[in-house]
């Protein structure tokens, strides 16, 4: 037996993006975002409101920086979610993020984010609020990586579970893709 929710954004896992920009002044800000993900081999596409300082800053930039959300910077992100620039302008401050200024594109990387997608803008359909990005590089910082490769054990990061408003680690492995099927030939 199956129960019926309707028509909702709910889906397993959601990724808690960090989405990094500057402002007119150069000023770093963040938000997050759980509506995205890759959409293409060398896109990201997302979610995001017309009204967020962030999405006003990217237009103007054309680019931002998408981090990976970590259980240990988990109130910080959740913090740059719930105050907007537009009303709180040292939230970055406040949520005790530093930033570097990216080497591929102009926009900022939070350094307690040890993961980010550095992009350029694709488009932006304000109706949609649909916003697509051009993945320019990815950055992993050297303490999530084993053997040369990003490890998510050693990332932690969280999903939002949108219908009971929690984010969550992201388990253990349990499989090997691309091989474990193949019992099945």
């Amino acid at each position: 037996m199956r129960k019926n929710f309707g028509a909702k954004p709910i889906l397993y896992p959601q990724p808690v993006f960090i989405i990094g920009s500057y402002d007119e002044n150069g000023t770093p800000d963040a938000m997050n975002a759980a509506w995205g993900g890759i959409s293409e081999a060398n896109q990201i596409s997302m979610c995001l409101s017309a009204g967020h300082k962030t999405v006003k800053n990217i237009l103007v930039r054309g680019a931002f920086t998408v981090s990976m959300a970590t259980a240990e910077q988990l109130v910080a992100c959740d913090y740059v979610g719930l105050v907007s620039a537009n009303d709180v302008p040292n939230k970055m401050e406040k949520a005790g993020f530093h930033t570097v200024k990216s080497e591929n594109v102009d926009a900022p990387l939070i350094e307690e984010l040890p993961l980010a997608v550095e992009c350029k803008l694709i488009s932006y359909d304000e109706e949609t609020c649909r916003m697509v990005g051009e993945i320019i590089n990815v950055c992993a910082d050297e303490s999530i990586l084993t053997d040369g490769a990003i490890d998510p054990v050693k990332l932690r990061p969280i999903t939002y579970d949108g219908m009971n408003h929690a984010y969550y680690v992201l388990g253990e492995k349990v499989g090997d893709a691309f091989k474990d099927g193949a019992a099945l030939k």
